[in-house]
C-alpha cells in the first residue's frame, strides 16, 4: 500500500498551493506549519514573506485565506480543513475537520505499516554496536551500545534501509598470548558440561582469566612464554590460533546468553571482531604512508591535524602503526572503514560507541576522508552516548565500588518486574509461569526505555524503582496502555466492532489523540534520518499519556450516542494499541497483551 498523506503534510500543500496562487511572486515560500496550542496547526510563513515582498504580513495572509477551501461542515468529506483565520502579525491558525481526521487514521489502519513509508532505496548502512571483549564479563557500561544499535536497526529496517551488523568484539591483543599459553599448561580449565550455559562459560573464563594472571604477575618464566605466545598468535600457528578460537568460540556462548535476556538477536555471521581485519592491517599502513596522508613520526606511522593538539600546545597525533612495528586501533579502524566501504559497498557507516572515544573516531574519519575512502557520497557518523549513573549521579557501581555486570543487572531488573506483575496479576488469573514471562518482558523493557528515551549523548541516572512504576515515564506505563486497550476489545460484544465514521463529530480528547496518531510515520521517519530513538520513545509517551486522558473522559463500550459512537471509539482504541506495539517493536521491546 503507498504511504498515507500526514494530515499535517495535505495542510502544508493546500497552504503552499494557495501562497502561489495568491502571491505568484511568493513561489516556492515556506508556509512554516507547526503544531499549535492555539489551534491545530499555525501557519508563520507570511512574517518572513511580507518582509521579502515588503507588504503587510495580515494582508498578505489574508489574500491567502481567501484561497484555502474551507469544510462548510466538520463532516465534509472532501475537506480536510475545517476553520482558518489570521490572527497576530499575520499567523495562520488552523483546524483540522474532524472527518479528516477519522478517513486519515482509517487509511492507516487499513495499512499494515500504518502508513509509515518503506524506500527500499534508501541505501546500505553498516552499524557497528553491541562490542564486548572476549573473556571478559559484560557489565553495565556494555548496555547502551547493544540497546540503542539494535534500536536503530529496527527502526532503519523498517523504513527500508539495508543494514549489515558489525559487532566488533575486542577478540585480539597481548592478553591472549597470556590466556593461550596458559590453557596450554592447564589444558583442563575450559572444560564444562553445558556448553549452553552462558554462566558457565563466563565462570570458566572468568577463573582461568585470574589464575592466568596471577601467574603472569609472578612467574617471570612464565611472563615470556607467554610473550612469545603472542608472536605465535600473530603469526598463525596452527596450536595457538586453535586455542584462541576455543577462546572466542566460548565467550560467544556467555555473549549470547546475555544478548538473549536483553532480548537482542545477536548473529553469529555479524560478529566480526578486531582479528576480522588482520589480513587488511599492512596494506592499510602502505596506502597511508605512499600517499602521504600518514608520515613518520619517531619510527611510528602517525596522521597529524592542525586541531588536535594536547594539553602543551603540540600535536597530538593518530598513531596507525607503533614504532616497535605493532599495529593500533587506528589501523584496524580504517581497515575496518576500507572493508565496509569497498566490500559490503556501504553508503552510511554508523558506530555507536562511547563519547569518550569521540576524539579518537573525529581523526580516523577524518584520515579516512583524506584517503578518499569517505567522500561526498559515504558518510561515516558517531553516534555517541553518555554513560549510565547511578542514584548519586556518579558512574553506575556496585556498593563495593565494582562496575555492575549486566547480567545481575537485568535479572534484578526482572525480580523487581515480577513483583509488579504479581501485585497486579489477581485479577487477570495469570499463571506463575506467565506472571514470570510477563515480569521478564517488563523488567527488560523497563531497562531498554530508560535507556531509549534519553537522548543518546546524555548521561542517565539508573533506578530500577522508578523503571518499573507504573506511573510517569516508563516503559510500564506504556506497555499498560497497551494491555488496558486489549482488555478493552476483548470485552466488547460481538456486535461491537472497530468501525471508523468520518461522518461523527470528535471529543477534545479524541481529536487530540487522533492528531497524535497520525504523526506516527513521520514521526518514525525523523527518527530513521537522524538515529534519535528517544523521540520515538517520546512520541510513544505522549500517545500513552493522550490514552489515558481518552479513557478517563470518553467511554467506550457504554459510550452514549450509538452503535457508531461505540465503534469510532473502538476503531481509535485499535489504532492506538497497534500504534503502541509497533513502536515499541521498533524500541526492542515487548508489548504483553494482559498486564
Amino acid at each position: 500500500m503507498a504511504s498515507v498523506p500526514s494530515l499535517a503534510a495535505t495542510v502544508h500543500q493546500r497552504i503552499a498551493d494557495a501562497l502561489s496562487a495568491a502571491l505568484p511572486e511568493a513561489a516556492s515560500a515556506d508556509p512554516l506549519l507547526r503544531r499549535s496550542d492555539r489551534a491545530d496547526f499555525q501557519a508563520n510563513g507570511m512574517l518572513a514573506l511580507a518582509k521579502r515582498l515588503k507588504g503587510n504580513p495580515r494582508e498578505l495572509a489574508s489574500k491567502v485565506v481567501d484561497r484555502i477551501p474551507v469544510a462548510p461542515t466538520s463532516a465534509d468529506p472532501d475537506e480536510v480543513i475545517a476553520d482558518i483565520e489570521v490572527s497576530g502579525p499575520g499567523f495562520l491558525n488552523i483546524s483540522i475537520a474532524d472527518s479528516a481526521i477519522t478517513a486519515t487514521l482509517a487509511a492507516r489502519a487499513a495499512d499494515e505499516r500504518l502508513g509509515v513509508p518503506y524506500a527500499p532505496e534508501a541505501g546500505t548502512t553498516v552499524i557497528d554496536y553491541a562490542q564486548p571483549n572476549v573473556a571478559k564479563e559484560m557489565h553495565v557500561g556494555h548496555l547502551r551500545s547493544a540497546v540503542i544499535g539494535d534500536a536503530v536497526v529496527r527502526i532503519l529496517e523498517f523504513t527500508g534501509e539495508k543494514v549489515i551488523r558489525r559487532h566488533h568484539i575486542g577478540d585480539w591483543g597481548t592478553q591472549f598470548g597470556m590466556l593461550i599459553q596458559y590453557l596450554i599448561e592447564h589444558p583442563h580449565e575450559l572444560d564444562h558440561k553445558d556448553v549452553a550455559s552462558g554462566e558457565e562459560a563466563m565462570s570458566n573464563l572468568n577463573r582461568l582469566y585470574k589464575s592466568a594472571r596471577a601467574l603472569f604477575d609472578s612467574d617471570a618464566e612464565f611472563k615470556e612464554r607467554s610473550r612469545r605466545r603472542v608472536v605465535d598468535l600473530q603469526a598463525g600457528d596452527e596450536e595457538t590460533v586453535a586455542l584462541w578460537r576455543r577462546f572466542v568460540d566460548e565467550s560467544k556462548i556467555y555473549f549470547y546468553s546475555v544478548f538473549d535476556k536483553l532480548d537482542i538477536e545477536i548473529r553469529d555471521p555479524d560478529v566480526v571482531g578486531e582479528s576480522g581485519y588482520n589480513d587488511m592491517l599492512a596494506e592499510t599502513c602502505r596506502l597511508l604512508e605512499e600517499s602521504g596522508v600518514a608520515v613518520r613520526s619517531e619510527g611510528a606511522l602517525c596522521v597529524f591535524f592542525d586541531d588536535v593538539k594536547g594539553p602543551d600546545g603540540n600535536p597530538v597525533p593518530l598513531i596507525v602503526q607503533k614504532s616497535d612495528g605493532g599495529f593500533g586501533y587506528a589501523a584496524t579502524d580504517l581497515s575496518a572503514i576500507r572493508d565496509r566501504v569497498q566490500q559490503l559497498k556501504a553508503d552510511r557507516l554508523l558506530y555507536v560507541v562511547d563519547a569518550r572515544q569521540a576524539l579518537h573516531f573525529k581523526m580516523v574519519f577524518e584520515t579516512a576522508r583524506r584517503m578518499g575512502w569517505l567522500n561526498e557520497r559515504v558518510h561515516a557518523v558517531q553516534l555517541a552516548f553518555g554513560t549510565v549513573l547511578g542514584k548519586d549521579g556518579k558512574p553506575f557501581k556496585t556498593r563495593a565500588g565494582e562496575t555492575v555486570r549486566l547480567e545481575d543487572l537485568l535479572d534484578e531488573a526482572s525480580e523487581r518486574a515480577v513483583a509488579v506483575v504479581r501485585e497486579k496479576s489477581e485479577k487477570l488469573g495469570l499463571t506463575e509461569e506467565e506472571i514470570l514471562e510477563r515480569g521478564g518482558q517488563v523488567g527488560v523493557g523497563a531497562v531498554k526505555y530508560a535507556d531509549l528515551s534519553t537522548s543518546a549523548s546524555r548521561d542517565y541516572k539508573f533506578d530500577l524503582d522508578q523503571m518499573v512504576s507504573l506511573n510517569g515515564d516508563t516503559s510500564v506505563y506504556l506497555q499498560y496502555a497497551y494491555a488496558r486497550i486489549q482488555s478493552i476489545l476483548r470485552r466488547a460484544e460481538a456486535d461491537q466492532k472497530p468501525v471508523a465514521h468520518p461522518e461523527l463529530p470528535l471529543t477534545p480528547a479524541e481529536r487530540a489523540m487522533g492528531l497524535h496518531l497520525d504523526d506516527f510515520a513521520e514521526t518514525v521517519a525523523s527518527v530513521a534520518a537522524t538515529y534519535e530513538p528517544h523521540k520515538l520513545a517520546a512520541y510513544l509517551y505522549q500517545l500513552a499519556s493522550l490514552f489515558t486522558t481518552f479513557y478517563d473522559q470518553c467511554p467506550v463500550l457504554k459510550a452514549e450516542g450509538g452503535p457508531a459512537v461505540v465503534e469510532n471509539r473502538l476503531f481509535l482504541c485499535e489504532i492506538t494499541a497497534r500504534t503502541l506495539r509497533q513502536g515499541m517493536s521498533l524500541l526492542g521491546i515487548r508489548t504483553p497483551e494482559r498486564l
